[in-house]
């Protein structure tokens, strides 16, 4: 799911879609006319796609040879890695390297706050759910606040009951599926002290990954490029050994490749 640009200076994204239903030369085509045209892509991908869609990734990323190519897949809603997406686009346009732009979606993960409001915690299997919990689905009426990520937590709706927020001001996406209730856009959303308020269509993937379609996903999130930016720039930088490219933390993104250890020196952890 591509969302709306959050500014002007949000670069449009490109979204592969049906990759795995595609013939292979096709799906190779299009991704080297990107890497073509752009120097570098990188690929979000939920966690929630299916096998076929991870596979072809990867055999396109190794029959092209490339290390041009990022394979993003971080463990957050269909929804947060929505806004994560265009958190990216949204840097896309500064100057900051492919390397650290790529890097950089690992560190805004950690100020993402993403969960749903669910009305059945039976088929949740990405979130630790408690058998009293599962046992609770089945009474009539019985809804869910979900945490998924920073910290994973539920509870089960009250009066006065919430889900812990996000320290710092944020705005918040709300997206719809067949669940009725004003819990997340009035309750939640006062309780967090959002900045900002938007609906936006429950992406395609949320109800596999959330186990029910009875449910309103939400995201809550730094909405400013000036703040992204600094976030990124304040962390230190280094250059990857292998491809070269600059990098944020351990791992570069593009070629997967860790910083070498040298004699007498121990790994970390």
């Amino acid at each position: 799911m591509a969302l709306p640009a959050q500014d002007e200076r949000t670069l449009p994204a490109v979204v592969l879609q049906d990759l795995d239903k595609q013939p292979l030369e096709q799906a190779l085509a299009g991704l080297q006319s990107l890497i073509d045209q752009h120097g570098h892509v990188i690929v979000v991908c939920s966690q929630a796609v299916s096998r076929g869609v991870e596979r072809r990734l990867h055999t396109i990323r190794s029959l092209l040879e490339s290390d041009r190519i990022a394979l993003f897949r971080p463990d957050l809603p269909p929804l947060g890695l929505a806004v994560l997406a265009r958190q990216l686009r949204q840097l896309a346009s500064c100057d900051l390297s492919p390397g650290v732009l790529a890097s950089a979606g690992r560190l805004l993960t950690h100020y993402i706050h993403a969960g749903a409001l669910l009305g059945s915690v039976a088929r949740l299997d990405r979130v630790p759910v408690g058998l009293k919990s599962h046992a609770k689905s089945w009474v009539p009426g019985s809804q869910f606040g979900v945490l998924a990520h920073p910290a994973p937590q539920l509870v089960k709706i009250a009066p006065g009951v919430t889900l812990p927020g996000p320290e710092f001001g944020t705005w918040m996406l709300a997206a719809k599926g067949q669940l009725q209730s004003d819990w997340v856009t009035g309750t939640l959303a006062k309780e967090w002290s959002v900045q900002g308020l938007r609906e936006v269509p429950l992406p395609a993937e949320s109800s596999a990954w959330w186990g029910t379609g009875r449910l309103i996903e939400f995201a809550a999130y730094l909405p400013d490029l000036s703040v992204l930016y600094q976030l990124v720039t304040s962390v230190r930088q280094g250059v990857c050994h292998w491809c070269g490219v600059d990098v944020i933390g351990d791992r570069c993104v593009f070629c997967s490749a860790t910083p070498p250890l040298f004699e007498n020196q121990i790994p970390a952890g």
